[in-house]
């Protein structure tokens, strides 16, 4: 399997010099994207009808300047969405609601494998918030805030000069606060060069 991946990387290095992603030089990026993240209750005790793991649609929106080819910089804001839990423990009534966002900037570094698709990675910070309201035997209110590491691993598919389409796996760190959310969340994203 190593092999393998050197052998890839070593062809995108290869390639990088005469792709078409060498267009993109000096040029800005706006895009958008649905983000999947997956979230997990666990409330000591809890009785519930409803399912305490699962996964939540959010949304994302970002920019970015392609410095060269290979390298460009990236900012963007992710609202994870809401998400509640309500349960019984002790014969308690109790829930949780948590509205989870992150802004972020990194380097993005892309190492094209043919005339349409490339790979990418990005590296940087996210500012994380996630505001949580519990109700019931364990409350905990509040908005936390933290900054983190942030980093993503994708691919991209060039429809023309103009318009990518990518998907990627962001892990944008933990906030002290993270009731439900995890850190990593999946992004289909569509971004427009000019």
């Amino acid at each position: 399997m190593k092999k393998i991946i050197l052998a890839v990387i070593a062809s995108a290095a290869a390639l990088a010099g005469t792709s078409a992603y060498a267009d993109d030089a000096g040029t800005g990026y706006v895009g958008v994207g649905a983000v999947g993240s997956k979230y997990e209750f666990n409330a000591p005790g809890a009785v519930s009808g409803e399912n305490h793991s699962g996964y939540k649609a959010g949304g994302k929106i970002y920019g970015g300047y392609n410095i060269d080819p290979t390298w460009a910089v990236e900012a963007g804001y992710t609202d994870f969405g809401k998400k509640s839990y309500n349960y019984t423990s002790g014969g308690l009534p109790g829930g949780v609601n948590t509205d989870a966002h992150s802004y972020y900037v990194a380097g993005k570094g892309t190492w094209p494998i043919n005339q349409q698709i490339s790979l990418f990675g990005k590296l940087g910070a996210a500012r994380n918030t996630n505001e949580v309201n519990t109700s019931g035997i364990a409350s905990v209110n509040g908005d936390k805030n933290k900054t983190a590491l942030y980093a993503s691993v994708g691919a991209e598919y060039a429809v023309n000069n103009n318009v990518k389409v990518s998907l990627e796996y962001e892990n944008y760190g933990k906030n002290d606060i993270d009731t439900g959310r995890k850190s990593g969340a999946v992004t289909a994203g569509v971004r427009y060069a000019f």
